[in-house]
């Protein structure tokens, strides 16, 4: 299994950027689908953006398509998640889940969790 950590989170106004990391353990981090989720208050967990191992192929949620974009840096392990043009509605709790095996972007077929990291967009 992966250890995942991630950072980053923050206040930021609406039309504002921030960068997430997610930081791994595994020295296999390249062979992991590594995905972001996010988790408003009263809500489900939701998909925002996936990167698949082996195509390196990314997906995103239609809410935030031409917004995000997500990105590994093989080297250091770590996933990252550009956030551009945010809205109050992107405030969240913003997880970092990686996956062996074949693509999905439902939050249940993901065994490997950060601890979250708190964005909030303010107007």
């Amino acid at each position: 299994q992966v250890q995942l950590v991630e950072s980053g989170g923050g206040l930021v106004q609406a039309g504002g950027s921030l960068r997430l990391s997610c930081a791994a353990s595994a020295r296999t981090f390249s062979t992991y689908n590594m995905a972001w989720f996010r988790q408003a208050p009263g809500k489900e967990r939701e998909f925002v953006a996936a990167s698949t191992w082996s195509t390196r192929n990314t997906y995103y949620a239609d809410s935030v398509k031409g917004r995000f974009t997500i990105s590994r840096d093989i080297a250091k392990n770590t996933v990252y998640l550009q956030m551009n043009s945010l809205k109050l509605e992107d405030t969240a709790v913003y997880y970092c889940a990686a996956r062996s095996g074949v693509y999905s972007n439902h939050p249940g077929h993901y065994s490997n969790w950060g601890q979250g990291t708190q964005v909030t967009v303010s107007s």
